[in-house]
């Protein structure tokens, strides 16, 4: 039962934090939950699974489907709508191949139960830092909306929410020296400068082979080698388990425009749960699995040989369930038109 809460929480979770974020929180937790080190191990690789599985149906969490939300390949509604099923197909099938390897006696800390007479401790959150939390949750979830219901660009949905906690901040911790630490200017000065300056890379490298007509060139030699586009999204999922998925979907952004694929095309709806989904079967293919290997150091052939078939598997499965939903849809809508032009 742990292994499998633990999996839907992380799923749910990262659907509105960032998965990277998810998984730092779900292992930390894992230690207080599971103290023998294997067992813990085969938690945290289904935390990566889950975590990426559920960040590429929302377009906050993750940053792949957040790029091509960004640059309107991807609206809102269809990438929930669309992405929410094969995501939980992915997730219930990784699940149900690795629940065997889950001893059914597995150790689990008494705190965590409650038993063996252990005094627990409750790290209470004061009432401000409630304020704050509840607020800056919004704040985030609030972003799609504003995007959709506004048109303006998601980012300043973004700044819109940051200057709200920034002014809840200041006025929460007005006049007192002791919590400047718990300002957004403090936040602020913590910024993972060179993680912005990698992705500010990434793009302008992409920009430049775009503008060189090499992605259009590597877009023409795909089409006629994998006619099949449906096959070429699963290659770069694929692809995207040995090369950041970042620099991988730029890439393919550059190679089709818009107004051949337009918003909402299946092919991004499918590059986008692909790349996601796809940097799961080795561990050094999405910044979760990264993550994982820092906190727990967990080596990569371990992973490979117990969780990459899991992934794969899962991985298999959402594609399939992907096609069959838009099959069912596509025949619905065929039969709709059927009975108008019948009456």
């Amino acid at each position: 039962r742990l292994f499998v809460n633990i999996s839907v929480i992380t799923f749910f979770l990262s659907a509105v934090l960032n998965n990277l974020t998810v998984t730092i929180v779900m292992v930390s937790l894992l230690r207080k939950l599971v103290p023998n080190e294997q067992e813990r191990h085969l938690f945290g690789a289904m935390v990566v699974i889950a975590a990426n599985a559920g960040g590429v149906w929302t377009p906050i969490g993750d940053v792949t489907t957040t790029m091509l939300w960004i640059n309107e390949n991807l609206s809102t509604v269809p990438i929930v709508t669309n992405l929410f099923f094969p995501s939980l197909v992915t997730l219930a099938a990784s699940t149900a191949v690795l629940l065997p390897s889950v001893s059914p006696d597995v150790h689990v800390s008494a705190a965590a139960t409650a038993s063996g007479g252990a005094k627990k401790e409750e790290s209470q959150l004061a009432p401000r830092g409630k304020v704050v939390f509840t607020v800056g949750i919004l704040a985030l979830l609030s972003v799609p909306v504003f995007n959709e219901f506004t048109g303006l660009p998601p980012y300043l949905g973004m700044l819109c929410g940051l200057g709200v906690v920034w002014l809840l901040t200041d006025v929460l911790h007005a006049g007192s020296k002791e919590r400047a630490p718990l300002r957004v200017p403090a936040a602020l000065e913590k910024l993972d400068t060179a993680g912005i300056l990698f992705f500010f890379g990434v793009l302008l490298s992409v920009g430049a082979l775009e503008s060189s007509g090499q992605l259009k060139a590597l877009a023409q030699w795909l089409s006629a080698t994998v006619p099949n586009l449906d096959l070429i999204a699963t290659l770069i999922g694929l692809a995207s388990a040995v090369v950041d998925n970042v620099p991988l979907v730029a890439a393919t952004m550059g190679m089709y425009d818009t107004t051949q694929f337009p918003m909402d095309d299946q092919l991004w709806q499918l590059i986008a749960y692909c790349a996601g989904t796809g940097g799961s079967i080795l561990v050094i293919g999405s910044a979760s699995g990264v993550a994982l290997m820092g906190l727990e150091k967990v080596e990569f052939l371990w992973y490979l040989k117990n969780a990459s078939l899991a992934a794969f598997v899962g991985y298999v499965a959402g594609i399939g369930a992907y096609l069959a939903e838009k099959a069912v849809l596509a025949g619905l809508d065929g039969a709709a038109m059927g009975g108008i032009f019948a009456s």
